[in-house]
């Protein structure tokens, strides 16, 4: 699949050049967004498209970059109406692609106006207090010319007194209205808009730094704003430190765009300038707001040179009609959910024992704790993006993106081969600095194919980069992708030392033990095929009711799996099965595990090298 010929550079090369303006006119559209409905979940939208008599083709986008499927989320636009002179005009949806409009264009006319409104599903963008604007959300554009060739003119009207931070460019603002200056539909589409009540901008820009670096905060509460002193300067550190990791930058400015609420989808979504990213709404003000800031900002940050800046090519589409084709996700992703977790360890948001705890929770999950290795390698969560999602459970059976955990483990692996090829004199950081580096001309796309980006390893390191890529990605070995951590003088190990779980998509601890992933009120969440708790019957969404004759307390099964390692006796757990119940006796006698990495002192400690820090502290 990876031995991509000539086919895989022209291609590379065909969207590059689509991608810069050619000597066509460019399209010019204007879009009016009123978002003062925020708090009811709607926004209303009046756009003005050029046209020329006939079928005007108009889409909707489908594949949003950096979500890497079709799921543009079309199901919320209602009220749709084209226009022209004054008039209603016929409009078909295309019988094929549900994201595609036909709309009949009288003769004379070269322009038609659509108004339609956008609703806000719950939970989702929008709460009483704050919204969150990506623009793809509200915008129809004309079919048949790129994205990069289109021109929009945008305006938002916002709730009375609401602020925002976006990193959109403003012409004017007339009252609550604000005017963007007029740029190209792939640039709107990548600038999202955070705006509240509760809004507050923090200058984040290290000493120095000639780029402005800014995190905008929207909150439900005015009191989730209070960052602490010591979380910005590690924000802060966090830029010094990208720059030293990447030895350039591709942006005007940049904007950590924070929505803090327990009313939203809690997700992070890269763009080349900044990061529309969403937490609980009391994140900041919490014991530990490094754990979360540095598990989802680092990560997005890192998309704007991985993902933003270089990009895999069949991930470079002109236009958001066109498929992308996502097996290089484990470069897109996976090498971003590695740097992030290190610039985050460098930059202080994590300590190194958190990021050792982040590494030991990833390589335990992926041994036997993900039996669907056994079937799915690596490769195929990528290819398979777009159209398979593990739901209901099962997750540990089916797979699902791998490509970001499995990701860090393979790319720690080849942190670890570059300095061992180079006897330390290189590292992950000179491949950075080569692959993502250059002048800064604000944001650009360059996109890679896999023999480009294993032709840059090389350049750092020789080595058979291509067969190994190939044998970690087609692999189906039940065992976890260790070598990196191996290689950096640590291994892992299970006790029973409790170890609370660390960074995104760890599970739950008694995954390692009775191997059962259990909600609060005792659903079964996830159960491991081929453990302790599946022998004895019990799968995805099953409800316990009752340990060892106990109505059901996550402290009873805790209790229960600690005595079991005295006991000969098994774990009964009552279990209710659509609407029949039955005891299901867990043989099982070997008390909690935990995972940890612990040193191999016959290897030196590459670990430490990795997250020394490089910037000097502000």
């Amino acid at each position: 699949m990876h031995q991509i010929s000539w086919r895989g550079w022209l291609a590379a090369a065909t969207i590059f050049f689509a991608l810069v303006p050619s000597a066509q006119a460019a399209i010019n559209v204007t879009l009016d967004v009123d978002a003062t409905q925020t708090p009811e979940k709607i926004l209303h939208v009046r756009e003005t498209i050029p046209v020329t008599p006939g079928d005007a083709v108009i889409y909707y986008p489908k594949w949003i970059p950096g979500e890497h499927g079709p799921d543009g989320p079309i199901s919320t636009v209602t009220g749709l109406h084209f226009y022209a002179a004054g008039k209603d005009l016929t409009w078909h949806r295309d019988l094929v692609d549900v994201f595609t409009f036909h709309v009949e264009v009288p003769a004379g006319v070269n322009s038609i106006e659509a108004k339609f409104d956008e609703i806000e599903p719950e939970g989702y963008s929008a709460t009483d207090k704050l919204m969150v604007l990506e623009w793809n959300q509200v915008t129809l554009y004309p079919a048949g010319t790129p994205a990069q060739e289109q021109n929009f003119k945008a305006s938002l009207k916002l709730p009375t007194g609401w602020k925002y931070g976006t990193p959109l460019h403003i012409a004017s603002t007339d009252g609550d209205t604000i005017h963007f200056k007029p740029v190209s539909l792939n640039r709107l589409v990548d600038s999202p808009i955070m705006a509240g009540q509760y809004y507050r901008a923090i200058d984040i820009t290290p000493a120095g730094e000639p780029i402005h670096h800014e995190l905008d905060l929207v909150a439900d509460s005015a009191v989730a704003l209070n960052i602490s002193d010591k979380t910005r300067k590690e924000m802060t550190q966090l830029v010094a430190e990208s720059g030293m990791l990447f030895g350039a930058r591709h942006y005007t400015q940049y904007h950590f765009l924070l929505a803090l609420s327990d009313h939203v989808a809690h997700f992070g979504l890269e763009h080349h300038e900044s990061n529309d990213s969403r937490l609980p709404e009391r994140t900041l003000i919490g014991s530990n707001p490094g754990a979360d800031l540095g598990g989802l900002l680092a990560h997005e940050f890192v998309h704007s040179w991985n993902g933003k800046f270089r990009r895999p090519a069949d991930l470079s589409t002109p236009y958001y009609e066109e498929p992308e084709k996502t097996d290089l996700l484990w470069g897109y992703e996976g090498l971003t959910d590695y740097l992030g977790p290190l610039l985050a360890a460098r930059s202080g948001l994590w300590s190194p024992k958190e990021y050792e705890q982040y590494l030991a929770g990833i390589a335990a999950s992926l041994g036997p704790g993900r039996p669907g290795r056994t079937w799915r390698p690596l490769i195929d969560t990528a290819t398979g993006e777009p159209g398979i999602h593990a739901r209901g459970g099962w997750f540990n059976w089916i797979r699902g993106t791998d490509y970001y955990d499995e990701g860090d483990l393979l790319w720690l692996e080849v942190a670890t081969i570059i300095a061992k090829q180079t006897d330390g004199k290189k590292s992950i950081d000179d491949f950075c600095q080569s692959f993502h580096g250059g002048s800064n001309n604000g944001p650009e796309l360059k996109p890679y194919t896999f023999e480009q980006l294993t032709a840059a390893l090389n350049a750092i390191a020789p080595y058979d980069w291509a067969k190994f890529f190939t044998e970690r990605l087609e692999s189906k070995s039940a065992a976890a992708p260790t070598g990196g951590i191996e290689n950096a003088g640590w291994k892992l190990v299970f006790t029973s030392e409790e170890q609370k779980p660390f960074g995104h998509d760890v599970p739950p601890a008694d995954n390692y033990s009775i191997g059962l992933q259990l909600r609060p009120d005792g659903t079964v969440a996830d159960s491991i095929v081929g453990s302790p708790a599946y022998q004895a019957g019990i799968t995805s969404n099953m409800k316990v009711l009752a340990v060892n004759s106990r109505l059901f307390k996550p402290d009873y099964l805790t209790d229960a799996i600690k005595a079991s390692k005295d006991s000969t006796e098994p774990i009964t757990l009552l279990v209710v099965n659509d609407e029949y119940v039955r005891a299901a006796k867990i043989d099982y006698h070997g008390g909690e595990r935990f995972p940890h990495l612990v040193r191999n002192e016959s290897v030196p400690d590459g670990m430490a090298a990795l997250i020394k820090p490089r910037a000097a502290a502000e």
